[in-house]
């Protein structure tokens, strides 16, 4: 639902699971503060200079935009990361409090792993001693067959590696677990780095990464040794065979369609697809052996061009490359030399900061990622209200009862899809704020001084905890996110929504706030995450999870013709000078916010039982319904940031995901008087409502 701006070293695959329906009675009336309800807008933010009716999201968040400069260690900044600025206060708050109860062992393995990564001098005696076997590993690759079992050792501890792997639900059977290989092994944030010749940015991006590897080798002690010459000519051969892994991978928008990247394999008829790869070393290396008799293959010819590219590149430059991804994947908790090379690229070249974050906010993020649930744990204890809990229940089944009049009512929509639309929504689940059931990482050892061996051992935990998965039932229980989490997800395969409790709070969601303000806030994220259930992906899973189709073959047609104008629209936005956004791409998320929006508001209006909404600070209500929308969306990226974001994410940028969605919407033209000839101005045959 938010936008990343990923680790270009990291590309986990996360599967999401599932929860229990959520049986509330429609339209229920919100629990109200005691004190007077404020508006929840800051007019602070406001630049008066430009008309709503122009441009919105400038009216509402020009103000803050100009005079609000980057801070040095960030690449984006806005409404939702400061929620997280606020969040990971909480948190540090919290670790440094475990680390006061030596006696409590889930607070010490939160308390140890945080003071490893703390402990600079420790990490610095330590060298690379930790990576040993890793880096034995790869020196001992004596052939070319000997390649595939090192790609299924080391995506196993988060290195990214041409083939990835991940345990999540059988889309053309959602009662089973099953593994997914997935095209991997680049560095550079998309294919388009490599591919695009012609363009200056993306030049001086292959340039660089080039000198990065040529560092890290050096660095790590490269079997090639210290020759400067050697370890240049090492940087521009890995570079050049990531170009050509580039070349065999399937594009971003291809990887959206589920259908063709839906391709149930045996283990026995994996060498005939790929015969250059090694499957049985593979399988066996990635724990998958004697799992499954099957796997889902996301992209077959990927793997055939991978095998070929196994035959054709010499092993020297196979060897560099693993050694390099692997101290790029590792170099945040290695030496400082390491960190500062690592952030020279990956903070400065492809995010564009200018000095790195502070290590306590990286510390945290150390433990947010390996102990995820315990520290969640915490957080909810101290930070989620039941009152927030009990306020969001309702709204969620306000916005699912809206989903259900709106889809009853359609009316490009035949009885026989509708039928199945309807019983899809009733099946929708929803999880708000924290698990049922925590994580036990009691088995997880964790010791103060070995931060690099901590990660290790993290990541061979969750591997482990992953893997276990595969023959038992699936848990409708598990969340793919922890609390702490300032995001939110739909996931298609368990039909469920998921809120985090971090995410819920103002301006997403201000529970002293008024409903207008709180349905175009977080009413409108509740929407989008519902209508993922129905957008150009999602609308291939039926309500059980399964991937079936079961529109009728008109609805699909006049479903995709609105959806068509929705690509239009969005490519017709220029993110920066000559980058356009892919409406393609983003199309799923389009029409997510084109449709959360439209539920919302409805909700909110059904919500109000026929009675006006009140003038609060001189807004009427439906003019705070569209700012409420239109700060949660106030932020901004620095240009390489951006541009990362423009070829890898499914996300629009923040403005076009205001300025793209409202004037889309019907009721804000009255609300704001918006005419012909102002700039937000779109013809009514022009715009498009799905739901």
């Amino acid at each position: 639902m938010i936008p990343t701006f990923p680790n270009p070293t990291r590309r986990a695959v996360v599967a999401v699971l599932a929860v229990a329906c959520l049986g509330v009675a429609p339209f229920s009336a919100i629990p109200a503060a005691t004190a007077a309800l404020a508006s929840g807008i800051d007019r602070s933010t406001f630049n008066p200079a430009v008309r709503p009716q122009d441009d919105l999201w400038q009216h509402v968040n020009g103000g803050w935009l100009a005079r609000t400069p980057f801070p040095p260690d960030k690449a984006y900044i806005g409404s939702i990361e400061s929620i997280g600025e606020r969040t990971q206060s909480q948190l540090r708050t919290l670790i440094e409090s475990a680390q006061r109860r030596p006696a409590d062992p889930a607070a010490q393995r939160i308390g140890h792993l945080y003071a490893s990564f703390m402990n600079e001098a420790a990490v610095e005696r330590a060298g690379l001693a930790p990576l040993q076997a890793e880096l034995a590993a790869i020196d001992a690759v004596a052939d070319k067959a000997q390649l595939a079992a090192l790609f299924g050792r080391l995506q196993r501890i988060g290195v990214d590696v041409p083939i990835g792997a991940y345990v999540g639900q059988d889309a053309r059977d959602a009662t089973r677990y099953v593994p997914t290989l997935a095209q991997g092994g680049l560095a550079l944030p998309d294919r388009d780095y490599y591919l695009v010749a012609d363009d200056a940015k993306f030049r001086t991006t292959r340039e660089a990464y080039a000198a990065y590897v040529a560092r890290l080798l050096h660095l790590g002690g490269w079997e090639g040794g210290p020759n400067a010459d050697a370890a240049r000519d090492a940087g521009r051969a890995v570079l050049a065979l990531e170009t050509e892994l580039a070349r065999v991978q399937w594009s971003a928008v291809d990887n959206r369609d589920p259908v063709k990247t839906y391709n149930r394999t045996d283990h026995t008829a994996l060498p005939a697809l790929a015969p250059g790869i090694d499957w049985p070393a593979w399988l066996g290396a990635a724990g998958l052996g004697r799992t499954t008799p099957d796997v889902i293959v996301s992209q077959p010819s990927f793997l055939q061009g991978l095998g070929g590219l196994i035959d054709s590149v010499p092993l020297a430059t196979w060897k560099s490359y693993a050694r390099a991804h692997l101290l790029a994947e590792f170099a945040p908790f290695l030496g400082k030399r390491f960190v500062d090379a690592r952030f020279a690229f990956v903070g400065g070249v492809l995010r564009g900061t200018k000095a790195d974050r502070p290590r306590w906010k990286r510390g945290v993020a150390l433990v947010n990622q390996s102990l995820g649930e315990g520290l969640g744990k915490l957080y909810v204890d101290r930070h989620f209200p039941p009152a927030s809990k009990a306020k969001m229940d309702v709204l969620v089944a306000n916005l699912l009862a809206a989903y259900r009049e709106s889809i009853t009512s359609i009316d490009w929509m035949s009885p026989e899809t509708r039928t199945e639309a309807l019983a899809k929504l009733a099946t929708f689940n929803s999880k708000v704020g924290y698990p049922k059931r925590w994580i036990d990482y009691s088995a997880l050892e964790v010791r103060p001084n070995d931060l690099a061996g901590n990660v290790l051992r993290a990541r061979r935990f969750e591997d482990a905890r992953q893997l276990a998965k595969l023959g038992r039932p699936i848990d409708r229980d598990e969340w793919g996110m922890a609390p702490q989490t300032v995001n939110a997800y739909y996931d298609p395969s368990m039909n469920e929504i998921v809120f985090p409790a971090a995410f819920l709070q103002a301006p997403n969601f201000d529970p002293r706030a008024d409903d207008a303000v709180n349905y175009g806030g977080i009413g409108a994220v509740i929407g989008h995450e519902i209508s993922h259930g129905f957008d150009d992906q999602g609308s291939q899973y039926d309500g059980r999870g399964n991937l079936r189709d079961w529109w009728q073959p008109a609805d699909r047609a006049r479903f995709d013709e609105k959806t068509k104008a929705l690509v239009a629209q969005y490519s017709a936005f220029e993110a920066l000078p000559g980058y356009p956004v892919n409406g393609a791409l983003t199309l799923g998320e389009n029409i997510a916010d084109n449709s959360g929006l439209a539920i919302a508001y409805k909700a909110w209006q059904l919500s109000l039982g026929g009675k006006p909404a009140p003038v609060i600070d001189g807004f009427t209500g439906d003019r705070r319904f569209f700012i409420g929308f239109a700060q949660v969306w106030r932020g901004k990226a620095r240009d390489a940031a951006l541009l990362a974001q423009v070829k890898s994410d499914p996300h629009s940028p923040d403005e076009f995901r205001v300025t793209g969605t409202v004037r889309n919407h019907p009721a804000f033209y009255p609300a704001f008087g918006v005419q012909p000839a102002d700039k937000m101005y779109l013809a009514p045959a022009a715009r498009v409502s799905i739901w």
